[in-house]
């Protein structure tokens, strides 16, 4: 069992998920439309049923994409509120034994998160590594 590390600051943990959107291809930023990335210390009830998790196992999320993807929008796609990226704090330094493991893996589910934004599946990340 993984031994839990201090807590981030919130504004410390949000400084990760900006680094790791800075760190995408200029090409690949460009292409983001009407999304809105948030952290939040755990997931509701709500958003892991919506991501196929019972509440009540020990399985978690790291992040959450809610919206439409770029490849479903058609010409009347307009006055919508953004999509919105959700990462989780709580079971990112639940899981994570050092601050370099916290960066990685905010970094793969930011870009597992953006994938979704983009329309790719859950089946193609994994078989891009991106689980």
């Amino acid at each position: 069992m993984r031994s839990r590390r201090r807590r981030m600051r919130r504004r410390e943990f949000e400084e990760l998920v900006l680094q790791a959107l800075a760190g995408l291809p200029s090409d690949i930023r460009r292409l983001i439309d009407n999304v809105e990335i948030v952290v939040e210390r755990e997931p509701t009830v709500e958003q892991l049923e919506a991501a196929g998790i019972d509440p009540d196992s020990d399985e978690t999320l790291f992040g959450l994409y809610e919206g439409v993807p770029l490849t479903e929008r058609g010409v009347d796609y307009g006055l919508v509120l953004p999509d919105r990226i959700t990462i989780f704090q709580g079971p990112l330094e639940e899981f994570c034994e050092s601050r370099e493991e916290i960066i990685r893996e905010v970094r793969t589910t930011v870009v597992h998160e953006l994938a979704h934004h983009f329309g790719i599946s859950d089946e193609r990340l994994r078989e891009l590594g991106y689980e």
